[in-house]
């Protein structure tokens, strides 16, 4: 936390709420409250479970007369679909977007000197100029995908690294992603 806090990023607060939201805060300078990104509804949602139709064939004799067994326990409900918070405006340098306990998706430029967080994954289907933190909560399977890979910081699960001495030729400017393998962020190039 010391080195992410030496390097300029904020501490992610603790996930409180199960809702999912996102938080847009502008510069210290400019007192203009910041316009609330829109909210994506979770893509499904959770639909009552359906009672199995009963068999309205007669019953041969010698099992009607047998006790009927009891009802086993009803299956847990399917788990509902990740929340995804979508940003589509710009984001200016100084803004920061935290989605918290959901992915995100940007639709527009993240440039140099924004922030992106998100306690998942991290989509940007435009350039990626600023600093992307993915995992905010510790998810190692969250990874960050760019159309144009030029960041300034990306992090997945307290993992980071700064841009300063380049990134690969084979990613840089390119559509890209970020993912953590043990204890190493790789970048791959993204075959369209």
């Amino acid at each position: 936390m010391a080195a992410a806090l030496s390097a300029g990023l904020a501490e992610a607060p603790d996930v409180s709420q199960p809702r999912p939201e996102a938080t847009v805060t502008e510069p210290a300078a400019a007192e203009v409250p910041a316009a609330a990104p829109e909210e994506a509804a979770p893509a499904q949602a959770e639909l009552p479970l359906a009672e199995p139709a009963e068999d309205r064939t007669p019953a041969p004799a010698a099992e009607a007369a047998a006790p009927a067994p009891e009802p086993a326990e009803p299956a847990p409900a399917p788990a509902s679909a990740p929340a995804t918070v979508i940003i589509d405006k710009p984001l200016r340098s100084g803004q920061q977007v935290y989605a918290r306990g959901a992915d995100l998706i940007v639709l527009a430029v993240v440039s140099f000197g924004a922030e992106v967080i998100a306690d998942g994954s991290i989509h940007v289907y435009a350039p990626l100029r600023g600093r992307a933190i993915a995992g905010a909560q510790g998810d190692t399977q969250a990874r960050i995908f760019a159309a144009c890979m030029e960041p300034q910081l990306v992090s997945i699960a307290g993992t980071w690294r700064t841009t300063e001495a380049g990134l690969p030729p084979e990613v840089a400017g390119k559509p890209a992603q970020v993912r953590l393998d043990g204890d190493k962020l790789l970048f791959e190039p993204l075959k369209f």
